[in-house]
């Protein structure tokens, strides 16, 4: 098997939080054969396993004992229909690649979700989404290889049973399954989504291009949100928390300009960074952990964060929202122990 293999496997550049944390063996896969040969091999038979896109969503407790496992699958095939354009994917490629790829080739729909980190097989597992626009609303299908069959299953778009930040490989897929490409369907007959956020202020603009609404989303997300490579964090580290009509109107009763926006599930969701911010979190810091200054819904890793850190100052986030919005934060980072589960106590 000509993997690339490494015992123990040094975890620190295969995830964007930079906290020191180390696998029992570490294996980076390109191809379905030698995803399939790693689930085969006696050597690995009973060993826990974790499998990492981007590791951008990640936060490793501890050392993680058992095979961490690097998907690298790569592909993108492309069929233009008269309504709409195909796409199919590898699990390996990186997002935002592959949405400036689209752009490239004059395919649009994906610009909303433009900068967001990670790969493509990641994408269904979180929904991704930003700005009025998710993964959900593109996806065909999603490939993966059954675990205890190893053979390619395909699962259409209500069979992944898509929710906010949710989806069926979070839940009765999680751990039986490794996602290895996604098919998308996006409209030939392209209309912007201009809805959300700072988006609203491009409608003045008359004729506008989906390279124009990439661009205007790369330059918020670049002015608020710090640099992995420069400060080690995750992104959006909680999902924005969903509320019912009541008691969205009774909290604007408290504070007037709390921002909120329909869901469909019916509820009213409500910006989690605005919460943070507004609860004068912004820079409050736990060793080397903080909120980032700019962006309160990124906490941040100053250079000598530990997990420790990270976790005790997500919890004192927690409370404080609770305490002033009787509103209960969750993590949209999945936080793992030794054995690859989740291990989040608010």
């Amino acid at each position: 098997m000509s993997l690339s293999l490494s015992q123990p496997a040094d975890l620190l550049p295969w995830h964007t939080f930079a906290v020191p944390s180390q696998a029992r063996a570490g294996i980076t896969v390109s191809d379905l054969s030698e995803l399939r040969a790693v689930y085969r091999d006696p050597k690995w038979r009973d060993m826990p396993k974790l499998v990492l896109g981007g590791g951008s969503n990640v936060l490793f407790t501890e050392d993680f004992d058992g095979l961490v496992i690097r998907n690298e699958i790569l592909g993108r095939h492309l069929t233009r229909g008269q309504s709409e354009v195909l796409l199919h994917l590898g699990a390996g490629e990186n997002w935002d690649e592959v949405v400036r790829w689209t752009l490239s080739q004059g395919v649009f729909g994906l610009e909303n979700l433009a900068l967001i980190p990670g790969t493509v097989g990641a994408a269904p597992i979180q929904n991704i989404g930003a700005y009025g626009v998710e993964f959900a609303d593109h996806c065909l299908y999603v490939d993966y290889l059954d675990l205890e069959t190893l053979e390619i299953e395909r699962l259409d778009a209500d069979q992944c049973r898509f929710g906010y930040r949710d989806s069926v490989f979070k839940q009765e897929l999680s751990g039986r399954c490794v996602i290895t490409a996604v098919g998308l369907a996006l409209p030939t007959d392209w209309q912007p989504k201009l809805g959300y956020g700072p988006l609203k202020a491009l409608e003045s603009e008359g004729t506008l291009t989906a390279d124009r609404i990439y661009r205007a989303i790369v330059d918020v997300r670049q002015a608020k949100l710090p640099d992995p490579a420069r400060l080690g964090n995750a992104g959006s580290f909680f999902k924005n928390p969903v509320i019912e009509q009541a008691e969205f109107e009774r909290l604007q009763q408290c504070f007037a300009d709390l921002p909120g926006y329909p869901d469909p599930s019916g509820g009213i969701k409500v910006p989690a960074g605005w919460l943070i911010d507004k609860a004068g979190l912004k820079g409050v810091a736990i060793g080397g952990a903080s909120v980032h200054q700019d962006q309160a819904l990124v906490l941040v890793n100053r250079g000598t964060a530990t997990a420790e850190d990270l976790v005790a100052l997500a919890r004192h986030v927690v409370m404080t929202v609770a305490e002033r919005y009787q509103i209960t934060l969750e993590p949209e980072v999945r936080i793992l122990d030794g054995q690859g589960a989740l291990c989040w106590q608010a």
